[in-house]
């Protein structure tokens, strides 16, 4: 079988569990603890995620979102007190990539346009209201335009659909010890 190596920057607490328990799922509670006041807007991103992620429907049953790897050491977050950088080696057929930038545009609340004819269309749309993508989702007047960024994100999974550069993180269901094959503090 061949493996990929992978890196992913976890509370301590995550090697703690990994450790006694042999195994790691993310939690909701997680991040309302990491992001604490922001979460919410946060979570309606990942709740999305969560459904529409291919493989979506083999994820354990307690693994509530996704844990984040870098395929690159360089480009994994830097460690911060409490917090350890776990490498990784496991199957890369485990690992869903996602674009960096059209992810970023989900977080953002964002149109993830076809092309570039489609993305002069939306803004041409949003100019004609005078609203932005993050305004008309958060707010209930353009039901429409809300709808129409949300039915744009499946793009995230469409290679064919280009945002900028084709720099990605991946996604796992969950850690087991035995993928564990170095930690960096």
């Amino acid at each position: 079988m061949d493996t990929v190596t992978v890196w992913s920057k976890q509370h301590k607490d995550v090697l703690r569990e990994l450790t006694e328990t042999g195994r790691y799922t993310a939690k909701r509670e997680y991040v309302a603890l990491d992001l604490q006041e922001h979460a919410p807007l946060v979570l309606e991103a990942y709740d999305w995620l969560v459904s529409h992620c291919p493989g979506a429907q083999a994820r354990p049953a307690d693994a509530q979102l996704p844990v984040w790897v870098s395929f690159e050491r360089s480009a994994v977050m830097l460690p911060s007190d409490n917090t350890v950088i776990l490498q990784l080696t496991l199957d890369p057929a485990l690992i869903t990539p996602v674009n960096v930038a059209k992810w970023g545009a989900i977080l953002n609340y964002s149109y993830i346009p076809r092309d570039t004819g489609d993305a002069r269309r939306h803004r041409e749309l949003l100019e004609a209201y005078g609203v932005s993508d993050a305004k008309a989702f958060m707010t209930q007047f353009y039901p429409q335009i809300k709808r129409e960024i949300i039915e744009s994100w499946p793009r995230l999974f469409d290679d064919s659909v280009s945002m900028g550069n084709g720099q990605a993180y991946g996604l796992i269901w969950e850690v087991r010890r035995e993928w564990l094959s170095g930690i960096l503090q």
